[in-house]
């Protein structure tokens, strides 16, 4: 019994000793791919010579669409409001030359999926950036204190959910094909664990997670990256927040992720995120999830609204 005991230890200390080893190359990699290499202009240009991003008028999905047409891609623009694409296609074709295709089409319908279809005929795609979201509301709440509840339900599960599967089977086949392309999903932080307060939302982004690592495992060997970025706070015209310390202006953010393109198929996008990640991680959910916390959240964010 006794040597049965030490035996045990003895497996259980070379297994700690192994997880260790694991997390020091994780942090290894990162920090030499991030701050030593970076991901070459040329690797991104290399995937094919059009990058379609979803929700590309504003925060994050312009920020993608500004910065791959710098890396020297040409750009679809895919989203709602005619006048936004207009000009933000204006302003890319001037400050980088390239070309720019917009589709106006607003995700909460089901019925777009042809017309965008057809609209990328003939592109070789080498990028696709499954960025588009809503949020329930700005400020949180509890499920059945939604807005709207049946449309809030309907056009969210559209928006975040159906798009990028959507997205993925226009696009993944020709990528298939060429044995080269690469699908970035914009996730949330909010993923990682249940969400109290924006539970749908979170939900929905869950769905990403899982689907892009799932597709990754099946055309990973294909020569396809389908990376998830799970990103917490980032100044946007949705998440109504200014950049500060943790929170990172869009086109800073960007920036950052690209960097973490061969990083595996799930990533916080930026340091900061993944540090703020393993702090979340470590708070005891009974906190999170007892009624003192949620209700702190929300009288904390109704007072800064009045302020």
């Amino acid at each position: 019994m006794e040597q049965l005991l030490e035996n045990a230890f003895i497996l259980f200390g070379i297994f700690a000793i192994f997880n260790c080893f694991l997390k020091i190359m994780k942090c290894l990699r990162y920090f030499l791919l991030t701050k030593c290499w970076g991901v070459s202009n040329a690797f991104f240009s290399s995937m094919g010579e059009w990058a379609v991003i979803t929700g590309a008028t504003d925060g994050i999905g312009k920020a993608y669409a500004h910065e791959f047409a710098q890396r020297g891609l040409n750009i679809v623009l895919i989203s709602r409001t005619k006048e936004k694409l207009r000009k933000v296609a204006d302003e890319i074709e001037q400050a980088t030359g390239r070309k720019v295709k917009t589709v106006q089409v607003n995700f909460i319908k089901r019925d777009i999926y042809e017309y965008i279809e057809e609209s990328l005929r003939g592109l070789e795609i080498g990028i696709l950036v499954n960025n588009v979201g809503i949020l329930q509301t700005p400020n949180p709440c509890r499920f059945l204190e939604m807005t709207d509840l049946d449309q809030t339900i309907n056009d969210m599960i559209a928006v975040n959910a159906v798009s990028v599967a959507k997205m993925t089977q226009l696009v993944l086949p020709q990528m298939k094909e060429r044995q080269k392309g690469l699908i970035l999903n914009i996730s949330s932080g909010v993923a990682s664990a249940p969400c109290p307060l924006f539970c749908l939302y979170s939900s929905t982004k869950v769905f990403m997670e899982r689907f892009s690592r799932g597709c990754q495992a099946e055309y990973g060997s294909k020569g396809i990256i389908i990376q998830c970025l799970m990103p917490y706070t980032v100044a946007s015209k949705m998440s109504g927040v200014e950049p500060g310390v943790t929170t990172l202006s869009a086109e800073d953010y960007v920036r950052k992720s690209l960097d973490c393109a061969l990083l595996g198929d799930r990533c916080r996008g930026s340091l900061v995120h993944e540090i703020l990640a393993f702090v979340f991680g470590k708070i005891p959910q009974c906190i999170i999830y007892s009624d003192a916390v949620q209700e702190t959240m929300v009288d904390y964010v109704q007072n800064c609204a009045r302020s």
